[in-house]
């Protein structure tokens, strides 16, 4: 390779890196019930993993423990607050959740997300508007 081609490509790379639009952007999230608004008092807990990709595509697996969920969802609310659901799961296993293929951001919920003003929230009998929560940031 020439050494323009080498420099217009490290170019390219360090610009992905300082705008984050090539490479995909991972969250490890903590669920707990201290998070809910308002708090729940729970044994209940869980890990939700996150992925944004660059075309705003996004993939999520929860696990939890302690709790017989009912559903789970990514909200857009701040974390002092309860929003909407903007991307739902569906449920995998007895206390697992994932996106459904092709699930994907807007800008503006990519945006949130961002600011931290989403958060995935896991459901049960007990707690139907949330047990455990935890915002993406």
């Amino acid at each position: 390779m020439s050494f323009h081609v080498l420099r217009f490509m490290s170019a390219v790379v360090a610009l992905a890196l300082l705008t984050g639009t090539a490479f995909a952007q991972k969250y490890r999230i903590p669920l707990t019930g201290a998070q809910e608004v308002p708090p729940v008092t729970t044994q209940a807990s869980g890990t939700a993993e996150v992925t944004v990709a660059a075309d705003l595509s996004i993939t999520v697996s929860v696990t939890t423990t302690g709790i017989n969920p009912t559903a789970a969802h990514i909200h857009h609310a701040a974390p002092t607050a309860n929003g909407p659901v903007v991307v739902p799961f569906v449920k995998t296993g007895d206390s697992t959740f994932a996106t459904q293929p092709g699930a994907k951001l807007t800008p503006a919920q990519f945006e949130a997300l961002k600011a931290g003003n989403l958060y995935v929230n896991v459901h049960s009998a007990a707690h139907p508007g949330g047990e455990i929560r935890g915002a993406i940031r």
